[in-house]
């Protein structure tokens, strides 16, 4: 029997139109199979792609690292989509997120994290947001499924296992 749905909600909207960190808190964005209009990543070998189209962080996971006494903010290690309210280290590849109206997005994997976000960690530290070395602690990408727009305040439902990837 599958998971029940939990809702959560979008915080924060956030692109960098000249590419990579940080990235910058926007009223409404268009999500497409390309990623976040107005966004861009300066390298795609990393990052962007069908398969890393969107990057998302959890709020509570922001404000935690901030009580250990990182100066990270959402949008500063990337993240397109900040949300709240969802157990962040129960999402994995293979689950489904509606976001708003018509958005959908299926976990595809866990981002890695590298040098460019350092400034958002005490002594450089990005290590932290590191999947293998912290699990339920990595910003996660998704390809998207269903295009639309979102915003601030969209709920955001999880639907664990639910992707056909």
């Amino acid at each position: 029997m599958p998971e029940p749905a939990t809702l959560g909600r979008v915080e924060q909207v956030n692109v960098n139109p000249l590419g990579g960190v940080p990235k910058y808190p926007v009223p409404v964005a268009r999500i497409t199979a390309d990623g976040v209009a107005g966004d861009k990543q300066r390298d795609r070998r990393f990052h962007g792609g069908p398969e890393r189209a969107v990057s998302l962080f959890a709020r509570e996971r922001i404000e935690a690292l901030r009580a250990e006494g990182h100066p990270i903010a959402p949008g500063s290690t990337g993240e397109n989509l900040t949300v709240s309210g969802l157990d962040w280290s129960a999402l994995q590849p293979g689950d489904l997120l509606r976001v708003g109206e018509w958005v959908e997005l299926a976990i595809t994997g866990y981002a890695a994290p590298c040098s460019n976000i350092a400034a958002s960690f005490a002594d450089g530290a990005f290590k932290r947001m590191s999947q293998k070395l912290h699990p339920g602690w990595s910003r996660l990408y998704a390809r998207v499924l269903a295009e639309g727009e979102v915003r601030p305040g969209d709920l955001v439902e999880h639907l664990p296992g639910a992707a056909h990837l």
